[in-house]
């Protein structure tokens, strides 16, 4: 069952049955003091992020992914959609929130460090995302942060006063970065291998004239000040909505892009993605695009193209095990 009619079903259920959808209040937390706490950081305007700080209370509600850890809620790792679906149809009766809407509703507080980044990896979850663009990568409330919450009205708001400060926010930040660090090593994907490979060598050797003015080599959340600089001087101006490929260079004597697509497990330049690129690039007044598909081994590209046969046509396939030479993908169709 999608996730969306499984929320639906949910919701229906808990009415059915006399009750709420949603608790008044999760750990002892109610939405109103959510509000007060996000008031101290000038956030208590942004309703989606009250009511997804609210979400990530929820240990009324079983995980909703399908190999959650035995005994697993809601609060223990939420993805993007799965709180989408918790604030839009849960606890607003809704449609579930669009996706992209995250630099509203969890991009503020994890910045701050309220909200951190986990994986679910083999049955348990993991700090930071450390596997790019995973339909695993998620989301919980900091312990700190949560006590803050579940704090006395006459002890929070010192709490929040010392949490809030420079040095503490340095201290979370710093933390955060070694323990993804950690889950690195636990994990070994190869994909920021070959997105470093496909850079270094193939857009060096291929792509003369070209310069990268952006790299998702990371959990792929959000993109940086330094990209967003980079971005703005080639003349890219960002939506909502909008996809962002591993890497993304640009001509600046042809005004022309170029995408970079590297595969470890799935992620291939296909038609959906062409378009996609191509609109924005449309958009953005560029005078064209090219696509390039990157793998590591002969064998797991025919693996991939032998069962999906995804690559769009007059796009371009790379080999790091065969570095040597670019395939242009043609069709006689």
């Amino acid at each position: 069952m999608a996730l969306h009619d499984k929320v639906v079903k949910l919701r229906t259920q808990r009415m059915e049955e006399g009750g709420s959808p949603v608790p008044n209040t999760l750990q002892s937390v109610s939405k109103d003091k959510i509000r007060q706490v996000l008031a101290r950081l000038d956030l208590d305007s942004n309703v989606d992020l009250v009511d997804g700080v609210f979400a990530l209370l929820d240990d009324q509600t079983a995980s909703w992914f399908s190999k959650a850890p035995a005994g697993a809620k809601f609060c223990h790792g939420a993805t993007t959609a799965h709180l989408a679906c918790h604030i839009g149809i849960l606890q607003r009766g809704n449609g579930k929130l669009d996706r992209e809407g995250r630099d509203y509703w969890i991009k503020p507080l994890r910045e701050l460090g309220g909200i951190e980044p986990i994986l679910l990896h083999d049955g348990v979850f993991i700090h930071g995302h450390v596997v790019a663009k995973s339909p695993n990568s998620s989301y919980r409330l900091a312990d700190d942060f949560k006590a803050i919450l579940q704090a006395s009205d006459d002890q929070w708001p010192n709490m929040l006063a010392n949490w809030a400060s420079y040095a503490a926010a340095r201290q979370r930040r710093e933390f955060q970065a070694e323990t993804a660090k950690a889950s690195r090593h636990l994990i070994d994907t190869g994909h920021s291998g070959l997105i470093q490979a496909s850079i270094k060598h193939y857009a060096a050797r291929f792509l003369p004239g070209y310069e990268v003015i952006y790299v998702d080599d990371g959990d792929g959340d959000r993109i940086t000040d330094e990209d967003r600089e980079k971005l703005t001087r080639a003349g890219i101006e960002l939506q909502l909505g909008d996809a962002m490929p591993d890497v993304l260079l640009w001509n600046p004597e042809t005004d022309r892009l170029w995408v970079i697509e590297a595969v470890t497990s799935d992620g291939e330049v296909d038609l959906h993605k062409v378009n996609q690129l191509t609109a924005l690039a449309k958009r953005c007044g560029k005078t064209g695009l090219d696509f390039t598909t990157t793998y590591r081994t002969w064998k797991e590209t025919a693996a991939r193209q032998g069962a999906y046969r995804n690559v769009a046509v007059g796009s371009y396939i790379w080999i790091q095990e065969d570095p040597s030479k670019h395939f242009r993908v043609e069709s006689f169709e």
